[in-house]
C-alpha cells in the first residue's frame, strides 16, 4: 500500500537540524512546487494514438456511458482538491487567496510526498459560502476529494457542513480535523506514559476556533471523561451568553460539572491542557493542575506556554512546531485520511474513520513510547500507509465504503 518514493521521504536524523536561510527558501518556491507528468509514454506516434486521439475517444464514449467508470479511467480517484479563501492562513491571518497559494502547493506536495495522492491547488478570490459551495459543485467532475485548508472560523464551521451535503464525495476541513486526530492519538500514548483512561481525564481546552471545536468532539466521541473548553470571553456554559450556534452546540456536549469562570477556573486539578489558541498561559496556572499532567501547547509560531516552563509542572508536553519533542503535525493524519477514503470509494469522511485513524497513528509510535515520543515522527513512513488501512476499514464498518 506505501507507493511513496524513497526520494521523498526520509530519516531527518540523518541531517543536521540547521534553520534554512531567506535564499534556500524563496530558491525552493521560485516557480512554484509543483508541476504535472505523464504517466504513459508519449515518444511514438502509436503512443499518441493510445493516450489522445483516435484512442481517446473510445474511453469518453464509455465514460459517457457509465459515469461510474470516470474514477477507473481519470487521474480523479486519486485527486484531492486543495481549497483556500486566503482567510486563516497558517499564523498569517487574512492574507488572500494569491498570498496563501504557496501553502496550498505545499499541501499538495505533501499529500503527494506522503500518500502518492495528487492534488490540485484552488484558492477562490471570494468568501461567501453560497459561491464557493457553486464554485466546487460546478468544480466536482474533476476532482475526487476536498481538502479545505486555511478557512476562518466561524464559516469554516458552515462551509464544511455544506461541501458535505452538496458533494458526493470526501469532504474535511484539515485545520479543524487533522489536528484532532492527532492531539486524539497524541492524547492516547500521553495516557500510556502518565498510567490514565482517556475516561477518567479531565481535559481542557484553550481556544474555540476550528481545532478547538474539532479537538472538543473527536475527544467526546473518543469517551474522554470530562471536556471544559474556554475562549477569550472564559469557559463555554450553557447559561451563558450570545454563544454562537457552534459555541451552543458545544455548551450542550461538554462541561458536565458547569463550570464556570476562565482558565483559572478550568485548570484547576485537570488532567490535560490543549491549547490551540493565541493566548499566552501563565505558569502558575499550569501549576495548578493535576500531578503528572499533560500539556499540548500547540499554537504556532509561539506556544501558550513554552515547553520547558511547562515541563517544571507536566510529565508530557507536546507543541505544534518541529524543533521541540512530540510534534503535534497535521501531516501525520491527513495523506493516510484521504487515501483511505478515496480508496475505500467513500463518500465522507466519518467520525468513525477519523478515530481510527488516530488509533493507527498512535500505534505506531507505541513500539517506542516515551514522555518525549508520543506520536511518530512526521517522516515515519509507516504511518501514512497504516492510517489508510485503518481508515478503509472503518469506513467499511460504517457502511460509507463503496469499494
Amino acid at each position: 500500500m506505501n507507493d511513496r518514493t524513497s526520494a521523498s521521504v526520509h530519516d531527518e536524523s540523518a541531517e543536521p537540524n540547521t534553520e534554512p536561510t531567506d535564499e534556500e527558501i524563496f530558491g525552493a518556491h521560485e516557480g512554484g512546487k509543483l508541476s504535472i507528468a505523464p504517466t504513459t509514454p508519449l515518444t511514438r506516434p502509436r503512443d499518441l494514438s493510445i493516450a489522445y486521439t483516435p484512442g481517446v475517444a473510445k474511453v469518453s464514449r464509455a465514460i459517457a456511458t457509465d459515469e461510474t467508470l470516470t474514477g477507473h479511467y481519470t487521474w480523479t480517484r486519486q485527486l484531492v482538491a486543495v481549497v483556500s479563501d486566503g482567510t486563516a492562513v497558517l499564523g498569517l491571518g487574512d492574507i488572500g487567496p494569491r498570498a496563501s497559494l504557496p501553502v496550498m502547493e505545499g499541501k499538495s506536495a505533501l499529500f503527494k510526498s506522503f500518500a502518492g495522492l495528487d492534488s490540485m491547488p484552488l484558492v477562490l478570490d471570494t468568501t461567501d459560502v453560497d459561491e464557493i459551495v457553486e464554485t466546487l459543485v460546478r468544480l466536482r467532475p474533476s476532482f475526487g476529494a476536498v481538502n479545505l485548508e486555511d478557512v476562518a472560523a466561524p464559516r469554516c464551521f458552515e462551509l464544511e457542513r455544506r461541501l458535505i451535503e452538496a458533494l458526493d464525495c470526501p469532504v474535511m476541513h484539515d485545520d479543524q480535523h487533522g489536528t484532532a486526530v492527532v492531539t486524539l492519538a497524541a492524547l492516547r500514548n500521553a495516557c500510556k506514559v502518565t498510567g490514565r483512561e482517556l475516561s477518567s481525564l479531565r481535559v481542557v481546552i484553550s481556544g474555540a476556533g476550528a481545532a478547538g471545536v474539532a479537538c472538543a468532539e473527536i475527544l467526546d466521541t473518543a469517551g474522554v471523561g470530562e471536556i471544559v473548553v474556554v475562549d477569550s470571553r472564559g469557559v463555554i456554559h450553557s447559561e451563558r451568553d450570545n454563544l454562537t450556534p457552534i459555541k451552543a452546540e458545544l455548551a450542550e456536549r461538554t462541561n458536565a460539572r458547569g463550570v464556570t469562570g476562565g482558565l483559572t477556573e478550568a485548570l484547576s486539578g485537570a488532567d490535560v491542557l490543549i491549547g490551540v489558541s493565541a493566548g499566552q498561559i501563565p505558569e502558575e496556572l499550569v501549576g495548578t493542575m493535576a500531578e503528572g499532567a499533560i500539556v499540548f501547547a500547540l499554537s504556532n509560531p509561539d506556544p501558550e506556554i513554552h515547553p520547558s516552563v511547562a515541563g517544571r509542572h507536566a510529565s508530557v508536553v507536546a507543541t505544534g512546531r518541529s524543533d521541540f519533542p512530540n510534534q503535534i503535525n497535521n501531516v501525520l493524519a491527513f495523506p493516510g485520511i484521504f487515501k483511505g477514503a478515496l480508496q475505500a470509494g467513500s463518500r465522507m469522511i466519518s467520525d468513525r474513520m477519523k478515530v481510527a485513524a488516530a488509533e493507527a497513528i498512535a500505534e505506531v509510535a507505541s513500539d517506542e513510547l516515551a514522555a518525549d515520543r508520543i506520536v511518530p515522527s512526521p517522516l515515519d513512513p509507516r504511518v501514512a500507509p497504516e492510517v489508510t488501512e485503518a481508515v478503509v476499514k472503518a469506513a467499511r464498518e460504517d457502511g460509507v465504503a463503496t469499494a
